[in-house]
């Protein structure tokens, strides 16, 4: 007997299998009992009577709890009524663990009960369903850039300097020595672009913002690319290519997953690039006119991304962000006093920004005229200074957050459900 998983189930109609997994559910109809099997691929109903099922397996499913660990063999058949299309006919079962009984119940349970039982929450339904979208998106993000020629290599979390200040970042003491949680993997990417060419890394960006917002986390995930002899203009063109690439992708592999969320995908099916772009200041207007206050020279916030990106249906651009609100490594915009190449791409339906990048400044001088300006100091980058003395070249990437574009295409409102283990302010159990 074959054990197979519940994702593969229609290739055994007919057939009898073995499905190891849990109980998400159960019920009784008379002299039938009902039992929903989870197995981490997906859900099956199981029928259990007393012709079909052995005596011994029958007589114990009153007794089952929510989550015990079971392993059933039964005849998969086709069956209309099925979410997935089959069920399964239970022959027998054996109960690997039966023990406690489960602590997040049918009924409704507060946010703070269910983030303390993260650790179970993520079995549910909808949590199951969101997380197995974002392995989706992750692959497709990083299968697209292996298509397009980029190299995946890894940048450090423990780094050297606080860099741009210490206001966001967490300290820690390596062997006697102050170290600091990176933020961003992309000066690092800027060292390995000028050896490979084209490359990316993936991984945590740790920032100690003390941020409630249904945006933000203490600790994310990034992709983030960097290519040498790039331009603004390749850089955004690989972000909307790789946006449309992935919304099409999690739309062809993972609509068993958004119909469980209930997505409406009538937006995402329409997403193809280019996308819209408006300059910082023409932003700034519209999300004045929008009714929200902003000033020329400020950063959006949450309240002004929102209305703005409820007013496009479609992902779209900001560019050419002022200097003062951009990071020193930004390429200034020669023809636009005070502007910089750079760019955030926005998701629609008020999620706002999910991609941050732009050019990256070349010129040693121009480059430690920027340090100066911010206080920074100039012995910790001077590694980083070196770049553009051994064979610099015009050179730019991006910053992809992974949990901005988990919420939005799955149509989750706060992003602590986009991620297994949110770390938030106040929060960093379990």
């Amino acid at each position: 007997m074959d054990w197979v998983y519940i994702e593969d189930i229609k290739r055994f109609a007919g057939k009898e299998v073995e499905i190891k997994g849990w109980v998400y559910n159960k019920r009784s109809s008379g002299g039938i009992r009902f039992l929903l099997i989870r197995d981490g691929t997906g859900i099956i109903q199981g029928v259990a009577t007393e012709k079909d099922t052995t005596h011994e397996s029958f007589s114990m499913i009153d007794d089952l709890k929510r989550e015990a660990s079971i392993i059933v063999r039964g005849l998969v058949r086709e069956d209309s009524r099925s979410p997935i299309g089959f069920e399964l006919t239970v022959k027998s079962i054996e109960v690997i663990q039966n023990q406690k009984d489960y602590p997040i119940t049918p009924k409704s349970h507060g946010v703070d009960f269910l983030l303390q039982n993260r650790h179970l929450w993520i079995r549910s339904k909808l949590q199951w369903a969101v997380l197995r979208v974002r392995a989706e998106i992750i692959r497709a993000v990083e299968n697209y850039l292996w298509d397009k020629g980029f190299l995946k290599l890894d940048a450090p979390i423990f780094t050297p300097s606080a860099c741009e200040g210490t206001t966001t970042l967490f300290s820690a003491d390596y062997f006697g020595e102050k170290a600091y949680l990176s933020q961003s993997g992309q000066l690092y990417n800027e060292a390995t672009c000028m050896a490979f060419g084209r490359v990316y890394c993936f991984g945590p960006s740790l920032r100690a913002e003390k941020s409630k917002t249904r945006r933000h986390l203490t600790e994310f995930w990034q992709v983030e690319p960097e290519m040498a002899y790039a331009y603004l203009e390749d850089a955004i063109k690989l972000a909307e290519g790789m946006v449309e690439y992935t919304v099409h992708r999690v739309l062809a592999n993972r609509k068993r997953e958004l119909d469980v969320l209930e997505r409406d995908t009538n937006l995402l099916s329409s997403i193809s690039a280019p996308f819209p772009r408006i300059r910082y200041e023409e932003a700034v207007k519209r999300v004045n006119e929008l009714g929200e206050l902003m000033k020329l020279g400020e950063d959006f916030g949450a309240p002004q991304e929102t209305v703005l990106a409820e007013s496009y249906d479609s992902p779209f651009m900001i560019t050419h962000f002022p200097e003062d609100i951009k990071a020193f490594y930004m390429k200034k915009d020669l023809s636009t006093s005070g502007r910089t190449l750079s760019f955030d791409l926005l998701a629609p339906e008020g999620y706002g920004e999910i991609i941050g990048g732009g050019e990256r400044e070349f010129d040693v001088g121009e480059l430690k005229k920027n340090i100066e300006k911010r206080n920074l100091p100039m012995e910790a980058f001077k590694w980083y200074l070196d770049l553009r003395e051994y064979g610099s070249v015009p050179h730019a990437g991006f910053g992809l957050g992974i949990e901005r574009i988990v919420a939005w295409i799955c149509g989750v409102k706060h992003i602590r459900e986009t991620i297994p283990f949110p770390r938030m302010l106040g929060r960093i159990y379990p």
